[in-house]
């Protein structure tokens, strides 16, 4: 699968509509099935080596026919999960979206969308989570993380060395 062009709609700062946030739901699908092609025969967790780079840990956390639930992190050398997002991936929507991640903004987004302010409305948080989903998944790219059928690890196992 070719990784795709830069989507102009997901490099802007404020969602213009719900259309713009669904946009970006399935431009992270098209990357994350970039860098996990096999995800859907994946179980349990796998670390990604990339020269020179923090490995990067996936956790798959749910499998089923049209969804997919993915933790993604670095592994510090202090043993902390940074940036510590979860993700779901839905196949047959062909969206992924952030779930949750291990910052403040995600945990208010359910009580914010009841709130009318622009500023901190509901759609606004989740375009802010899942722009940076959009763009770290660029980075990892970048920086050569994937799981692609010909480097797919056997599953890692709970004993991390630095």
């Amino acid at each position: 699968m070719r990784w795709p062009d830069p989507c102009p709609v997901c490099e802007t700062l404020k969602p213009r509509s719900f259309a713009a946030l669904m946009e970006l739901y399935e431009q992270n699908y098209l990357r994350v099935r970039c860098l996990f092609p096999l995800m859907q025969d994946m179980q349990g967790v796998y670390v990604s080596h990339a020269s020179g780079c923090l490995r990067l840990r996936v956790d798959v956390l749910e499998q089923s026919r049209h969804t997919t639930t993915l933790h993604l992190s670095y592994i510090m050398s202090d043993n902390e999960s940074r940036p510590d997002v979860e993700v779901r991936v839905y196949h047959d929507a062909l969206q992924a979206e952030i779930l949750n991640c291990g910052c403040s903004l995600s945990k208010n987004i359910y009580r914010l969308s009841k709130i009318r302010d622009p500023e901190t409305s509901a759609l606004l948080c989740k375009w802010k989570l899942n722009r940076f989903l959009y763009k770290w998944l660029n980075y990892l790219q970048r920086q050569g993380h994937g799981f692609a059928e010909d480097r797919l690890p056997q599953p890692f196992k709970e004993a991390v060395s630095a």
